[in-house]
């Protein structure tokens, strides 16, 4: 091992295959693996780190666990000395890339993806060291293109390789409309990756057909091609779908501790284990260790949950929210207690009874009096501690405590 002098880094640069041996963990595939290895030999002969880029498109201002595994990849490659470049698609943003849809997307405003970028800066660097980030926003150089620029870049790749693509291929097979400015997020994001002269580009393995367009752009201008490394999905909450804020699936880093710390307890012990394979920062030891105990009952599911949770909300808020996090999760499942803290809502009744899922979405509980419905016919709700099994019945005028699923509860007072 030796230390390297580099502007604004101190590197210390393990040996080449050293270094891959940490970066092949967790993840899908690397194209082409043997050209990460010439990257980082010459990266430690030259003292030179390698750009390791990822972008975000800041369709949402919430960053969940699912957008973690990238993340720590990101901050894996700066721990091993490299340059890592934070893109925010502010450019690309504003045309929404369409992986896994069936339609086209809604486009963002201006000022929705840039109020919902400086959400996502604040947010990754509870993960990244900020002193080796660069943060850069894509319409810096996307934005100053001509429209001779535009054209020249779409008569760099055909319609018939963009149709290689699965889900502009399925929309196509179904008739579905595929707008012309949606083929050129691919090549815009490619074009990232030549402006930067990226050596390592992360995405998730839904985002392949873009990541190795950044390649083949590179090639055709004459940059060096970068190496892609495809890292798997996460599953949210439900352990099926892929963890998103649509389906509400998902664990945001920012949430209230109490709440991570009671979705992860939630969980299945399957995706438990998955969870831990993703986003721990366990050693592979003490992961075989856990998966082993689990297998054989030497482990309980449920310490290994509380491990887990543990150290997600100790991650994203702090030792002290950590610890507060599992005394409430106690008192509240295990002792059949209350939280601490519940939120009260100041009701005024209109003219008698209250339809309470229009109670429910007007507290903040559920998005929508739809959510609510679905809910209480799933048993969900508990009004003073009775279950609530009419969607269409009324809450009449009074004081109540409210029970929504496992974690959510609400006092209902006159206002």
């Amino acid at each position: 091992m030796r230390k390297i002098l580099y502007p604004f880094f101190v590197i210390t640069m393990l040996k080449p295959e050293e270094q891959l041996k940490i970066i092949k963990r967790r993840t899908v595939e690397i194209l082409i693996e043997e050209d990460l290895l010439k990257k980082l030999e010459r990266s430690l002969r030259t003292g030179a780190p390698l750009k390791v880029k990822a972008g975000f498109d800041p369709t949402a201002p919430d960053i969940h666990l699912g957008h973690t595994v990238l993340l720590e990849k990101m901050r894996q490659f700066q721990d091993l000395g490299h340059e890592v470049i934070f893109i925010i698609g502010d450019f690309t943003g504003m045309i929404g890339d369409p992986t896994g849809r069936s339609e086209i997307r809604k486009p963002l405003t201006r000022e929705e993806v840039l109020q919902n970028a400086e959400s996502y800066k604040e947010q990754a660097f509870k993960i990244l060291d900020p002193g080796r980030t660069q943060i850069r926003f894509n319409s810096e150089w996307l934005g100053a293109m001509s429209v001779l620029d535009f054209a020249r870049l779409g008569a760099m790749q055909t319609v018939a390789r963009m149709l290689e693509r699965e889900d502009f291929k399925k929309r196509f097979e179904s008739r579905h409309d595929i707008s012309i400015l949606e083929f050129y997020y691919p090549l815009l994001q490619a074009y990232d990756s030549v402006f930067l002269k990226a050596d390592v580009e992360l995405g998730g393995t839904d985002q392949k057909f873009n990541l190795l367009m950044g390649r083949t752009m590179q090639k055709r201008m004459g940059v060096e091609e970068q190496v892609v490394m495809m890292l798997p999905l996460l599953e949210g909450v439900d352990g099926v779908n892929k963890m998103s804020k649509s389906l509400g699936n998902y664990i945001g880093i920012t949430e209230q501790p109490k709440d991570i710390f009671g979705k992860i307890m939630s969980i299945s012990d399957d995706l438990m284990l998955r969870y831990y394979e993703l986003l721990s920062r366990v050693s592979i030891d003490e992961l075989n260790t856990i998966k082993s105990g689990v297998k054989d009952g030497s482990v309980h599911p449920k310490k290994a949950k509380e491990s887990l949770a543990l150290e997600l909300v100790e991650r994203y808020s702090g030792k002290d929210a950590a610890a507060k996090a599992k005394e409430e999760f106690e008192r509240v499942f295990k002792d059949k207690g209350l939280p601490e803290e519940i939120p009260v809502l100041k009701l005024k009744w209109e003219g008698g009874a209250m339809w309470l899922p229009r109670i429910m979405k007007l507290s903040g509980l559920v998005k929508s009096t739809g959510e609510g419905i679905r809910l209480i016919k799933q048993g969900g709700v508990t009004v003073n501690n009775d279950k609530w099994d009419d969607p269409d019945k009324g809450l009449s005028p009074g004081e109540y405590l409210l029970k929504v699923g496992k974690r959510r509860f609400l006092k209902i007072v006159p206002g």
